[in-house]
């Protein structure tokens, strides 16, 4: 595999973090909305992602891509609030099925894949240059 091939698989998987961090931060943004029944609720939306391979280099990963946004599958929290305006009949208002704690987990773990990809670059690049002056 040549090393400029490198710079795309990087690449690519630096742009899927990049989209993993913004659903992460939209998921955050949501976290304490309220709204008036279960189904109007926001509900956590996670990438999926998957691995291209290249069948001329023996099954090579050349990239990463998200292949669709699935919402999360729990159930929106009730909360017994009967003054409030959008409570429903019950007196019920629902916030997400966002869960903070997994979410921050999730943006460091994207962050810091996101910096070991800005690191592979950075070696490569390296790599590259060191190659080019081996001549003088």
């Amino acid at each position: 595999m040549s090393l400029f091939k490198n710079f795309d698989v990087a690449g690519s998987a630096m742009s899927a973090q990049s989209l993993r961090l913004n659903l992460t931060a939209s998921n955050m943004a949501n976290a304490n909305t309220i709204a008036g029944s279960a189904d109007d609720a926001y509900r956590a939306r996670h990438p999926v992602f998957q691995s291209v391979f290249d069948e001329a280099t023996n099954g090579t990963a050349v990239s990463v891509h998200m292949v669709d946004v699935v919402e999360d599958q729990r159930e929106a929290l009730a909360q017994y609030q009967p003054g409030h305006p959008l409570a429903d009949e019950q007196g019920f208002v629902y916030s997400p099925n966002v869960n903070v704690v997994e979410e921050m987990v999730n943006m460091m773990s994207a962050s810091r894949n996101f910096q070991s990809n800005v690191e592979i670059l950075n070696t490569t690049r390296q790599m590259l240059q060191r190659t080019l002056t081996m001549g003088e």
